[in-house]
């Protein structure tokens, strides 16, 4: 079964999901600009328990690779309390930024740093690092750096989240993106499906909804089906659109 779904309001996210008929969901346990450990939920036992798998986003603020430590240890602070929340509630995977390198930092630091970060986190939840729009920094934007990275850190077992806006923003050709992905990887756990509300390579991480950005839908489709990860939408608005956005994935997979 081809699961495809939604990121969803963090309240009553199983409600969310079936109003959506969706069968995968992802949601923040946290605020997402704050590095506020996660709350307990009452109700951490019930979206354990449930059949649709949850996949959960961490902070925006996690950069493991800068080397500003007043930002790098509290990142690794709040990724291992973002995975011990998500372990409460049987989260499918945490999901995480790729990262910065800042400062005079080189790339051969970054993969260090990774390592490292990931070598701390004592989780039985899966890490998935997601590829990232803009910055020359950027440690997974590129399939080169990605390859480099994953050369240094693959035998920890990190998954790898593709998002499709992020691909665009940051100058991936489509054609044959997954298959690059998957070389550079040996893996695409989940697709983040957004079109692009930019021309390609703007490095503007801006989703527009799947029939209304910049990303050819043909393109956008071509990448859907050359990999059976599970598919979460990020598009723009509320039940409407996103019903919509699923009934568009759902088409170009032929599985209406």
């Amino acid at each position: 079964m081809r699961r495809i779904g939604a990121h969803v309001g963090t309240d009553h996210p199983l409600e969310a999901a079936r109003e959506l008929g969706a069968d995968v969901i992802q949601i923040f346990l946290s605020n997402p600009q704050s590095w506020k450990k996660p709350a307990e939920r009452a109700d951490a036992e019930i979206l354990a328990a449930s059949e649709i798998p949850i996949y959960v986003h961490s902070p925006y603020l996690i950069n493991p690779v800068t080397s500003n430590n007043r930002v790098r240890i509290p990142s690794r602070k709040i990724l291992q309390e973002t995975c011990d929340a998500a372990s409460a509630i049987a989260a499918a995977g945490v999901v995480v930024h790729g990262g910065q390198v800042t400062g005079d930092g080189d790339m051969s630091e970054a993969h260090s740093r990774w390592r490292k970060a990931l070598e701390a986190v004592e989780t039985d939840v899966p890490i998935l690092i997601e590829n990232t729009a803009g910055g020359d920094n950027a440690v997974v934007r590129r399939t080169d750096t990605i390859a480099s990275l994953w050369e240094e850190i693959g035998d920890l077992g990190p998954g790898f989240v593709l998002d499709t806006c992020h691909s665009w923003a940051g100058g991936e050709p489509f054609e044959g993106l997954a298959e690059r992905m998957m070389a550079a990887t040996g893996r695409i756990d989940l697709i983040h499906c957004n079109n692009s509300r930019d021309p390609f390579h703007s490095r503007r991480d801006r989703h527009a909804n799947l029939d209304d950005g910049e990303i050819p839908e043909a393109l956008l489709a071509t990448v859907l089906r050359e990999t059976q990860a599970p598919i979460v939408l990020e598009t723009p608005g509320g039940v409407d659109e996103h019903r919509a956005d699923l009934a568009w994935v759902r088409a170009a997979l032929d599985l209406d």
